[in-house]
């Protein structure tokens, strides 16, 4: 099930995405009463998808990201495969959607791609097993981990360099059904391929985060964990259309513009 958030002449909500995600003219939204995070009914009130504005999927009180989790990045930035999780936050001020613009912050003058999957949380929970990690994800996105790489460098700690506004595109919906063990992913910017990538690289996979976050955190419902970037990361400038592609999920476009 793909789950959007959309709005539409001024109401905000959820639906079921139907159709094709490669036929974009034949997407239909069946707009939904309540709330995915608890059970829920289609309201069998369809609306053509183009005729909404997609907003991100969630609006998480916290993203909590994991850096250096695919051995090729790492060495490509110089780096060891770290003995635990490196793990850092981007604010909900970083959140954008689908289509949404990332701004070209002013304290750089170089900023990075970085094509994640994003785990989106169902419920809350602390001190979560293995074995019981799925049960707390309602589904995967698709994400950006937009990086100041230079104020990164020179800064030496995370949260400037990766937390500026607009430096978590989220989208274009939550696939609910999908394994994240193996999937394809794939950075393209103006239509040429950069990164590209499957989710069974990870280091340390989907349910190891799960547990090793909620060891010491509690997450709620619509928290986001971003699960680390393949190798090929690089620059972006003003003007570029950057897409992140996940394989049985979806992709996520953004243009990037001045500040």
């Amino acid at each position: 099930m793909r789950i959007a958030r959309f709005s539409i002449d001024g109401t905000v909500g959820f639906g079921v995405v139907e159709g094709e995600p490669t036929d974009e003219d034949g997407l239909v939204l069946d707009i939904i009463k309540g709330h995915p995070f608890a059970e829920f009914e289609r309201s069998g009130h369809r609306v053509p998808l183009k005729a909404v504005r997609l907003l991100p999927p969630v609006l998480p009180s916290k993203v909590v990201a994991i850096g250096r989790n695919y051995a090729a990045h790492a060495r490509e930035l110089g780096n060891e495969v770290p003995d635990t999780p490196v793990t850092f936050f981007k604010p909900s001020t970083s959140v954008i959607g689908d289509g949404d613009a990332i701004r070209y912050p002013s304290i750089s003058r170089e900023v990075h791609h970085e094509a994640e999957l994003a785990v989106v949380i169902g419920r809350m929970c602390r001190d979560v097993p293995r074995e019981r990690a799925r049960d707390v994800i309602l589904g995967y996105t698709c994400a950006n981990d937009i990086t100041a790489r230079d104020v990164q460098e020179r800064e030496k700690q995370w949260a400037r360099a990766k937390g500026f506004d607009t430096s978590c595109p989220l989208g274009p919906w939550i696939e609910t059904d999908v394994d994240p063990a193996d999937l394809a992913i794939m950075c393209t910017v103006n239509g040429e391929q950069r990164q590209l990538g499957r989710t069974s690289e990870m280091v340390r996979t989907v349910e190891d985060l799960i547990v090793h976050i909620t060891e010491s955190m509690t997450l709620l419902p619509q928290d986001v964990i971003l699960t680390g970037t393949p190798a090929g990361v690089g620059p972006l400038h003003a003007g570029d259309e950057v897409a992140v592609s996940i394989e049985g999920i979806g992709t996520l476009t953004n243009k990037v513009v001045k500040a």
